[in-house]
């Protein structure tokens, strides 16, 4: 049935009944455009993005969430980007052009949804299996699961409020993204279920996914393996940081390898924009203590003995690069912390870094490096990216997979050491001296090799990019 409509003084013809806005506006857009001016209506394109770091204290994952950011905003001018986050006030502060989702929300939808059942199972095994029917349940009926919360939930207020706006950001978002970060491991289950139930609820309202800088690995864990093969394969796209563990695991839980390319960590983009261009006089240093990285004080204290002498023999500062500045007592202290012991007796003027709480400080700190010796991956990307050889030191399976990548992806200019070594002083020291050597021999290779997964990082959200459009 063809109708009249009156807009101003100009009649246009247009079949009513079911249409878009977007078609709407299109027509008015052609038929007016002779007439008056009028913008032609566009949608704003929605990004959600989840991440490594809700708290915003760990300056490599706050690194690789700004450079995502960017290269969305470079391909989306007009982006609303919304980031999941337990500090909204630090992610203005950090990400000033997005807008803070509280991941609160996302707990209330994945709370037990009958709390009573859980206290009268007889056995841990019992209580899992109806974990995981409840999981199912969400996956395969998220209104029915979301009415009977708002239910239960009638009488807490901020809770449905807080239920909602999590409900909301997944079903109003164009395009649901993760950031990089090796957070699908075991050493930190509990987040990286929160990120599958992120993209599990995504992929059920349809929405267009994506994995950039994707760390992942080890899983033994059962509850966490089982989702990862649910729902990663459903991932339109992944882009992981390393290829000899990473890609391997995604191989064996069923993602396709057309839906995955390798593209180095997106951190490297920040670190080598804003590279010193010369190298520095100093020894970076790092060490993360933690139960994920099965480092203890008696460790400490080897490595603190071999580098002060490797700097006494070059009168070298012993630079603090800290990434991590969180405090999980009794999981893991501040990076601060431990720098502080290691260059004890040689700088007993430095706070181990503290000052150092975002990504420009500690790439500045960095470039004025000749080597970087860290327990931390992010101190050795950042190292890398300006053209400065690392020596990485490693002991779980954990931190040797994201070290082991790290290198291959260099090529060459960073050499791993194992903590439980025997010999490490001797090796630490050689280590030392041989990059500190070799280390203008190596700068134009390693900047090249960034330089390389920076391209294919572009290539990367540029795929995504005409996924969405297409």
């Amino acid at each position: 049935m063809q109708k009249k409509v009156l807009v101003g003084d100009v009649f246009i013809n247009q079949k009513f009944g079911k249409q878009s806005v977007d078609s709407f506006f299109n027509v008015l857009h052609n038929e007016l455009n002779q007439y008056i001016k009028i913008p032609k209506y566009r949608r704003v394109m929605k990004i959600l993005i989840d991440n490594g770091a809700y708290s915003l204290r760990n300056i490599g994952d706050i690194a690789m969430l700004q450079v995502t950011i960017k290269r969305l905003q470079n391909l989306w001018n007009d982006a609303h980007i919304t980031v999941f986050t337990s500090s909204p006030e630090l992610l203005i502060q950090l990400c000033p052009s997005t807008n803070p989702l509280l991941t609160y929300g996302r707990e209330v939808f994945f709370s037990p949804l009958i709390n009573n059942v859980y206290k009268v199972l007889p056995s841990r095994q019992l209580a899992c299996r109806w974990s995981e029917i409840e999981w199912y349940l969400r996956k395969s009926s998220p209104s029915l699961t979301y009415s009977f919360l708002k239910f239960k939930l009638r009488k807490k207020i901020e809770d449905i409020k807080q239920l909602d706006e999590f409900i909301k950001a997944v079903y109003d978002a164009d395009l649901v993204v993760t950031s990089g970060g090796g957070y699908i491991t075991d050493e930190f289950k509990e987040h990286a279920l929160s990120v599958i139930n992120t993209l599990s609820l995504a992929n059920i309202f349809g929405k267009p996914t994506a994995m950039f800088g994707l760390g992942i690995g080890p899983i033994q864990d059962k509850n966490l393996l089982s989702k990862t093969k649910v729902i990663l394969p459903s991932v339109n796209f992944i882009a992981t940081r390393e290829r000899l563990s990473g890609l391997p695991l995604l191989n064996s839980i069923g993602v396709s390898s057309e839906r995955i390319i390798t593209t180095g960590d997106d951190a490297i983009e920040l670190a080598y924009r804003n590279r010193n261009p010369e190298l520095g006089n100093g020894i970076g240093v790092n060490l993360r203590v933690a139960q994920y990285s099965d480092v203890n004080l008696t460790l400490v204290e080897r490595v603190r003995s071999a580098l002060q002498d490797a700097a006494k023999t070059y009168d070298a500062p012993l630079l603090p690069i800290p990434i991590d500045h969180t405090l999980y007592e009794g999981y893991a202290e501040p990076d601060s912390v431990t720098i502080q012991k290691l260059i004890k007796g040689y700088d007993d003027t430095s706070d181990g870094g503290k000052a150092l709480d975002t990504p420009l400080k500690v790439i500045e700190q960095v470039g004025r490096c000749r080597v970087v010796v860290t327990g931390s991956y992010h101190a050795g990307v950042f190292a890398l990216s300006q053209g400065t050889p690392v020596i990485g030191l490693a002991k779980s399976q954990y931190y040797k997979d994201k070290f082991f990548g790290l290198a291959d992806q260099f090529g060459c200019g960073c050499e791993i050491l194992l903590l439980d070594d025997k010999e490490l002083e001797e090796k630490l020291i050689a280590a030392i001296h041989h990059s500190w050597q070799s280390a203008e021999q190596l700068r134009s290779q390693l900047l090249e090799a960034a330089w390389r997964q920076i391209d294919v990082g572009h290539s990367a959200y540029k795929r995504v990019f005409e996924l969405v459009q297409s």
